[in-house]
């Protein structure tokens, strides 16, 4: 027996922002707290939402109290500012930190307590209130946030999570004109954040008919099209596949879960500070060289999504040939392939592994156990770099 989650409403394609106006008017909403990254507000991306809500005469308030990977600091800050204007809507626009914030602050502005009293490894405090409606818009292709109840903040050395169904946002909106404007490196590491979502979900314990069915979707569309969304900019079809795609994968990991890139990549961006897309982007292939035999039949059905030949080959030479092609792909859209690129130190690793330890939600996902010595042996082959061993 199986369930599937996902938020009541999602709308998505071309222009579909525009359904904002039903929204507000469903809502009955009067004042609205817009939360957006500065950059999105500067490059002018967020006005097509912001004059939807002029032109209906709905007040709203705007913060741009966003940053990449946000601290449990910053989100103690964008919870105040909620309960401060006690808003009847909060829409979120942005990449994963945005909306991440946004669900947050939306329901910790109803309940007690801060943020670092909900998280998942130390949090003592159970949610209580449903909190505020939420309009979750992303502007990238690739986080999936918008479709999941998960919060992430970055701690000292590491990551940690608030994750509560009061957290699932009320209203997804998926407008790939939101995207047609993001910079190559955003677009390359935000769609291949999207990939690991489709893939771990795939190969992840909790995989289900629907889960996988989604998940293959997804991967279909992003590695078809992600080199000509990253490196051709009016390459706009591209770019619609690559939203689908990301909406199709977030709603396969949200049920199913990620595992072990996701779980390895976390102290990435709680020690260095790596971007979350990128932090996977690193790890991905490293992870799969490890686990591929635990989910060797999955694996070899993603020579098709990958375009390689079945002819002659056994299950274990597709599957290494479908390992090269997510290093490749990582390479061709121009991000990092080794943690070395990063400034990260052999001594490092040691710091890493103790760290990716205590992912334990995470790699409990994983097809293939993550013990000490298996997470120190990803880290260094991602160190080392492809084709090297330590």
């Amino acid at each position: 027996m199986y369930s599937f989650i996902s938020p009541q409403n999602i709308y998505h394609g071309e222009h579909s922002i525009k359904n904002l106006e039903t929204i507000t008017k469903s809502l009955s909403a009067k004042k609205v707290f817009v939360l957006t990254d500065p950059i999105l507000k500067e490059l002018e991306v967020i006005n097509p939402i912001l004059s939807i809500l002029e032109e209906n005469e709905v007040e709203f308030y705007l913060s741009t109290n966003v940053v990449p990977e946000p601290s449990v600091e910053v989100g103690n800050r964008v919870v105040e500012e909620v309960r401060s204007q006690k808003p009847d809507l909060v829409i979120g626009i942005g990449g994963g930190s945005a909306l991440d914030l946004a669900k947050a602050s939306a329901v910790l502005a109803a309940n007690a307590g801060r943020v670092e009293d909900y998280l998942n490894l130390t949090g003592e405090r159970q949610l209580k209130e449903k909190g505020i409606p939420t309009v979750l818009v992303p502007t990238t292709a690739g986080t999936g946030a918008e479709v999941t109840d998960i919060s992430v903040f970055s701690l000292a050395d590491s990551k940690d999570v608030i994750t509560h169904e009061f957290l699932l946002a009320d209203y997804a909106i998926v407008d790939p004109v939101l995207t047609y404007t993001l910079p190559p490196k955003v677009t390359a590491a935000s769609g291949v954040d999207a990939l690991t979502h489709a893939i771990e979900a795939f190969t992840s314990v909790n995989a289900t008919p629907l889960t996988d069915t989604l998940a293959l979707e997804a991967m279909h569309r992003i590695v078809g099209n992600l080199r000509s969304a990253v490196w051709n900019k009016k390459a706009y079809e591209a770019r619609k596949e690559m939203s689908l795609g990301s909406l199709m994968a977030g709603l396969s990991f949200y049920n199913a879960g990620v595992a072990g890139v996701h779980g390895l990549a976390y102290p990435l961006g709680g020690l260095f500070k790596i971007p979350h897309g990128e932090s996977n982007a690193v790890l991905l292939p490293y992870v799969y060289h490890y686990i591929w035999p635990s989910c060797l039949d999955k694996m070899y059905g993603l020579g098709e999504v990958f375009s390689i030949s079945y002819e002659g080959k056994d299950k274990r030479q597709v599957v290494l040939e479908v390992v090269q092609a997510l290093y490749e792909l990582v390479e061709d859209v121009g991000l990092p392939t080794s943690l070395s690129v990063y400034n990260i130190t052999r001594e490092d690793v040691e710091r890493l592994t103790q760290n990716g330890l205590k992912q334990t939600r995470l790699l409990a996902r994983s097809p293939m156990p993550f013990g000490e010595a298996e997470i120190r042996n990803v880290y260094r082959h991602a160190w080392n770099g492809w084709g090297n061993r330590w």
